[in-house]
Formats: C-alpha cells, structure tokens, sequence
C-alpha cells in the first residue's frame, strides 16, 4: 500500500507518498481500506517535529479516516468486512489502509457521504469529551470557543447551541466571522480588531490556541468557570494569576485526545454515538468541509491549513478506494 511518509521534519515538502508495508489487524482490532482521511493541527505539529510519538504509534500522520472494512481481527464482533465506517486513530490515516481498534470505529451517520464522514471523528470526539465530559457545559451557560473557523470549533458551535448554551467565537476576519454566525454563534469576535474579554464572562472556555491567551482566558472566566486547552499554535508557555484561579472557585484542564488510552478512546467514541450522532442524522449539525484533495497531495492540504484561510475541515481522498 501507499502512505504519505514525513521523511525529515520541516516545511509541508517533507510530506511524501510511497510505498509502505500493509497493516495486519491484531486481536481487538480491524483493518480500514481508507476512502479519505483529514487533516488536524496535531498532523502540522508531528511534520514538524513538535509532537513526538510515542511506542506502537503510527509514524504516519492522520487521526481520522473514513472507508470500509478489509480485515478483522480476532476478537471483534459487530463488525464484518464491507462495513462502511469511520474512525478515530491515535494516527497512520494517510495510507491507504490502517488497522483500528475496533472500540474506535463509529458507522457512517445517515445522511452523511463517505468522504465527508472522515472529517467527523476527532472533531466530534474532541468536542464532546472536553466540553461535555470534562468541562461539563449546560444549557443557558456562555461558552468562548477559540478558532471557530477550525474542524473544531466549527463542531464546537454547533453542538454547543444544541445544548442550550450560549455562544462566542475569535476567528480571523469578517467572512469568517458571518460564516460562525451561520452556524448558530451568538458572537462572532475577529481576534485581529477585537479583545475577546469585552463579550464575557465565560462559564466554559476551549482554547486550541494556548501560549499568552492563558492570562485573558483565566481574567475573562465567570465564577466557577473552566478552561479547557486542548491546542498550542501560539506556544508553550502563559502567564498564570493564580488569584483569578482561586477567588473564582476556577479550574484550568490541559486535555489531548491523542494520548488517552484505547478504552478511554473507547468510551468518547460510545458517547459520542449517543450523543452527537443523532444531533447529525437530525442536521442539527452538520460536518463542514473546506476542499478535498487527492492523498498525494497531501503537502498542500498542509500549505493550506497553514495559511489558515480554510473554513472546516480539509479532506485528503484515495480515489482508488473511494
């Protein structure tokens, strides 16, 4: 089979499509014959050097594929070859084939084209396991979603007006912001002009940008508020009151999908079942896809997404499979 390799870390070039062996499902587990896979900040952040894998990870990029099934593995039952679906990965989704726990697999909602199903996976799971399960958001609470234009975010705003709550969203620009608007953000705040503390305070806060938001985002929390960062593209470090924290009974979680073990996996996937999936097969939210591109093309989804002038998800397809 083919997988788009990084051959060193660096710019999108490192991004290569070649042959590579075909994964053996193990006990547990199931092999997916990829129709499309798509693309997250984390993949950026692993070409570049700055997530390092750990054992028995992939060394191929991708966190969410959709396609069907080609093998199962000893031990799986639900499942048969043929079955369409799509899933969450700890990584390798930009292959041709890749081998999933079964626990991680999740049907293709109705409604929902194959290929567009690949976008579902991580942004659902991320949304509901750190807004829900972790922040525990409720209806008429204010929730500040950072980079709403994303994957995430756009899932974000989505299930959160679903919910009940309230919603406020940075992007960057004014079409962007119209395009938040759209899908059902109370407001829309281009991070560029405007200070996103003045629309607060905020009960829950979901933070993908980290590095010195991590001051504002603990000033603009309300009374028992909680912050969950689950992103780091403006760096490592913030400057943390530690006041704010505790005269506002506040709480701060650093949370990433990647590093759970497959049963927690497991469980996110069976709540987002429940959950989320019925909220899509009724369109009340919708996967948003910026633009597919063929696999091999993978650098220049990473160009893209880099350039940040995308809105949802971007899509890499295996035409051969799809």
């Amino acid at each position: 089979m083919k997988a788009v390799s990084i051959k060193e870390h660096g710019g999108p070039e490192v991004l290569e499509w070649v042959e590579v062996e075909d994964p053996a499902p193990g006990p547990g587990e199931v092999v997916v014959e990829v129709v499309a896979s798509a693309l997250n900040r984390a993949d950026v952040m692993q070409r570049r050097g700055l997530y390092p894998l750990r054992p028995g990870w992939s060394p191929y990029p991708g966190l969410e594929v959709s396609g069907r099934i080609g093998a199962v593995g000893e031990g799986v039952t639900g499942w048969k070859a043929g079955d369409e679906v799509c899933a969450l990965l700890t990584g390798g989704g930009y292959a041709q084939k890749v081998a999933v726990p079964a626990g991680q697999l999740l049907t293709v909602p109705r409604g929902v084209g194959l290929v567009e199903a690949a976008g579902l996976p991580e942004a659902t799971a991320t949304v509901w396991s750190n807004l829900v399960m972790t922040a525990g958001l409720k209806a008429g609470e204010t929730l500040l979603v950072h980079g709403g234009a994303g994957g995430v975010g756009t899932t974000a705003i989505q299930v959160a007006k679903a919910l009940g709550a309230r919603v406020v969203t940075t992007v960057g620009g004014p079409e962007k912001a119209a395009r938040a608007r759209g899908l059902g953000a109370d407001a829309a705040i281009d991070y560029r002009t405007e200070d996103f503390a003045g629309h607060g305070p905020y009960d829950v806060i979901l933070d993908v940008v980290g590095g010195d938001y991590l001051e504002r985002n603990v000033r603009s929390l309300a009374a028992d508020g909680r912050l969950v960062v689950i992103g780091l593209q403006k760096g490592l470090e913030g400057r943390l009151d530690l006041a704010e924290i505790v005269f506002k009974r506040a709480s701060v979680h650093g949370t990433t999908l990647r590093t759970r073990s497959k049963e927690d996996k497991a469980e996110i996937v069976a709540r987002v079942r429940e959950n989320v999936w019925p909220m899509i097969e009724n369109g009340v939210v919708k996967p948003i896809v910026d633009r597919t591109l063929p696999m091999a093309e993978a650098a220049e989804g990473h160009r893209l997404m880099e350039a940040g002038g995308h809105l949802g998800k971007i899509l890499l397809v295996n035409d051969e499979n799809a």
